[in-house]
């Protein structure tokens, strides 16, 4: 099991499912990160947190402790 705060920059996986509850999942869903979404890492910032990363053809920036809650398949 692979989360998406341990990518690397450059790094590319499928979201599997998110383990988040309430408002925090629905906040993920609103931002377009659902089951099947392609997640690239593009950056992480210079003391770790936040982290960035592409999906649907944007940018998003999300904390490290949020980005554990995706779970991804890794290699897609």
């Amino acid at each position: 099991m692979k989360t998406l705060n341990s990518l690397k920059p450059g790094q590319s996986g499928v979201v599997d499912r998110i383990t988040a509850e309430g408002a925090l999942k629905r906040h993920f869903l609103d931002m377009g990160i659902t089951k099947g979404v392609v997640v690239t890492m593009e950056r992480v910032a210079p003391f770790g947190d936040p982290i960035a990363v592409r999906l649907r053809g944007y940018s998003l920036s999300l904390r490290r402790k949020e980005a554990k809650k995706i779970v991804l398949e890794v290699g897609a």
